[in-house]
């Protein structure tokens, strides 16, 4: 009789003497779900279109301000210097007309300087370049080997070597100034 108990305890899983018998179930908060209101087509069309015309709107606005640009406060005048400008203003003598003339007749033989400097360059590089293609014509028809050695690409013609410090080193007893830093930056909506 006594088996017949352990056994009928073993198969129900059922002790007080072992705890690990027992199991529990999370709880699943489970509850019915609500109805589904119906709702008139015609508020739904009305809330679509609201929607839509909000949208239009919103579009309009920030195609306005894409024409804006942020104004940039470096580039701006201050008002001082503005209101300042009738005493800043430097009264300058009209040029004779002996050195309008005289200015005219040097930018003209400045630019027909630079012209013919242009074109002597113009010419020597394309001296160059055909003298360096007869070179290059004449070796392939000497050996393919030594052109194709010829146009390959040097990688040690500018060796590349850097010195110095990676980090640069903490400075000693440095007092770092305290305080907050506040931005000040105006924000612009986009």
């Amino acid at each position: 009789m006594f088996t017949f108990l352990k056994l009928s305890n073993i198969t129900r899983q059922i002790s007080t003497s072992c705890p690990n018998y027992f199991r529990l179930t999370p709880a699943l908060l489970g509850e019915p779900l609500k109805k589904k209101k119906k709702i008139d087509p015609m508020v739904i069309k009305q809330r679509e279109e609201r929607r839509r015309r909000r949208l239009e709107k919103q579009i309009k606005k920030l195609e306005k301000n894409t024409r804006q640009y942020k104004p940039i406060d470096e580039c701006e005048v201050p008002e001082e210097l503005s209101n300042e400008r009738k005493l800043r203003k430097r009264v300058l003598e009209p040029l004779s007309e002996e050195t309008l003339v005289e200015r005219v007749k040097l930018f003209k033989e400045w630019a027909r300087y630079k012209h013919r400097r242009q074109l002597v360059d113009l010419k020597m590089f394309e001296r160059l370049l055909m003298s360096q293609q007869l070179a290059l014509d004449e070796l392939r028809n000497e050996s393919e080997e030594l052109y194709q050695a010829a146009i390959q690409i040097d990688q040690t013609l500018i060796p590349f070597r850097s010195r110095g410090p990676v980090e640069t080193p903490p400075i000693e007893n440095f007092d770092s100034p305290d305080g907050e830093y506040i931005d000040i930056s105006k924000k612009w909506k986009v």
